[in-house]
């Protein structure tokens, strides 16, 4: 009978060695990719170039699956739920990882256990677009026609911090308008073109097709970084509102349990695939989106601290979880 102590020592032994080999092997077979966005959103997009890449590296196909809804608590929900194997893997922003746990009295998920960092992929350059056919150019225009028309507009954002920039015009300024649900950004430049809800504070990727074709009209960068693209729209800063930015990243998660060596290889082969300029270009610079890349340690770093940042901005906000 072998002695317990000796099993378990025998049994991380064993894992210690298989570890590398288990990660050199990997991937054996095609790997699910869990979005919380709608199919056509910037983040769905991304996933899939990136999965074009990893399959002309790993030869296994990335097969996305959207997950959209609940505050993007489905889709993280169901990443935390997967088998810790390498075979999910997740692309997910900041609400459901720092922001959702003090806006709900409970979360379908754990977001400080149930998922493993991997890299941050990106942070997105966002913009307050309208409806060009509701003829405003800058906030105060837009603050101006709610008050003439109330009870017509409003709003879409996956963002706290923009939710709140936008409620923060309501009670300071006398705005009108209401948020709605966000579902992803393929919906939301649909809401938006279609006029059933004008306003969208979204990813620049997303809409620069439509400002350029001139059906929406950008008043503001919402995150302080300066569009290349659209250099003579002003950043929030730049409006005067000294309120949090928005941190608007996306990153790459795995199920909690996911075994090291396999997370490291995942966080290596995405940080050789943003090394080459000419896929930063084709897939972060022209979608208006920002290198964020880093590893599992560093970005499990930076969502505690934002999560802290979350705290404080829910607090100042008066938000009661509901």
């Amino acid at each position: 009978q072998m002695r317990p102590m000796l099993k378990a020592l025998l049994i991380l032994a064993f894992a210690a060695l298989a570890g590398p080999a288990l990660a050199q092997d990997y991937p054996t077979r095609p790997i699910r990719a869990l979005t919380t966005t709608s199919a056509g959103g910037i983040s769905d997009i991304f996933m899939r170039a990136l999965g074009d890449e990893l399959l002309k590296r790993w030869h296994q196909p990335i097969v996305v699956e959207n997950r959209p809804g609940g505050m993007q608590n489905v889709g993280a929900r169901a990443c935390t739920e997967a088998p810790p194997d390498g075979y999910t893997i997740c692309i997910l922003n900041a609400e459901p990882i720092a922001y959702n746990q003090f806006l709900l009295k409970t979360m379908p998920f754990d977001p400080e256990k149930g998922l493993q960092p991997v890299t941050n992929l990106y942070h997105l350059i966002q913009t307050l677009v309208v409806n060009s056919q509701l003829r405003v150019k800058t906030i105060d225009e837009l603050i101006a026609l709610s008050k003439a028309k109330p009870g017509t507009l409003s709003y879409l954002t996956a963002s706290v911090p923009l939710a709140l920039y936008m409620e923060t015009l309501k009670t300071e300024k006398g705005a009108d308008w209401v948020r709605v649900p966000f579902k992803g950004g393929g919906e939301a430049v649909n809401a938006v073109l279609s006029g059933s809800t004008p306003i969208a504070l979204i990813g620049e990727g997303n809409v620069i097709g439509q400002i350029r074709a001139g059906t929406m009209t950008p008043l503001v960068m919402l995150n302080n970084i300066k569009s290349p693209n659209f250099p003579a729209v002003p950043t929030l800063a730049g409006t005067g509102y000294a309120g949090a930015p928005s941190r608007s990243w996306y990153g790459l998660f795995t199920p909690a349990g996911t075994p090291k060596p396999i997370v490291d290889k995942l966080a290596r082969e995405v940080a050789a695939i943003f090394a080459d300029a000419t896929f930063r270009e084709r897939h972060l610079s022209a979608r208006s989106l920002v290198s964020a890349i880093n590893t599992p340690d560093e970005f499990a770093a930076e969502i505690r601290r934002d999560r802290a940042l979350a705290q404080e901005v829910v607090k100042a906000a008066g938000l009661e979880p509901q």
